[in-house]
């Protein structure tokens, strides 16, 4: 690939790496807010088929940005990968995950035993799936970081 000239001082340049930024974060949480209000608006029997596009580009942007994380050593600016944050963040995500599905489930069947019974299941399911995914992911940072900083310490040596 060609080399093209930057046309950008470094302030310019940092300036445009923060408008990027803001555009991806912007992105990511309106395609969430967006399937979120779908699932409200449409319920979920035809949700598949109407938030399948945004579906995949959430998906294709939470790797992209997990992976390219996880290869540079990066976890995030505040949060450290640790049990109790996973435990947090994972109680977190259950918890507001189990009251969307438990308020879509009241309105569209009008139990509150099917609203509750769906409140559990996703409460449990989700907690479990992100309390793995952010521990095994904790683990592959707390590698990764190793390696890079035994290899920054050889080239210092």
């Amino acid at each position: 690939m060609k080399n093209v000239k930057n046309n950008l001082d470094e302030m310019q340049e940092a300036k445009l790496l923060q408008i990027e930024h803001n555009g991806c974060w912007l992105a990511f949480w309106g395609l969430l807010v967006t399937m979120i209000v779908e699932l409200f608006v449409f319920g979920s029997e035809e949700i598949g088929r109407i938030i399948i596009g945004e579906w995949i580009v959430f998906m294709l942007l939470s790797l992209y940005l997990s992976i390219a994380c996880m290869k540079n050593g990066i976890w995030d600016r505040r949060l450290k990968a640790d049990p109790i944050t996973n435990l947090t963040i994972s109680l977190i995500a259950a918890a507001v995950s189990a009251v969307i599905m438990a308020v879509v489930s009241f309105v569209r069947y009008h139990s509150v035993n099917g609203a509750l019974s769906m409140f559990v299941i996703f409460l449990v399911v989700i907690f479990a799936v992100c309390y793995a995914s952010l521990s095994l992911g904790a683990l592959f940072y707390k590698k990764k970081l190793a390696k890079l900083e035994s290899e920054s310490g050889e080239d210092e040596a």
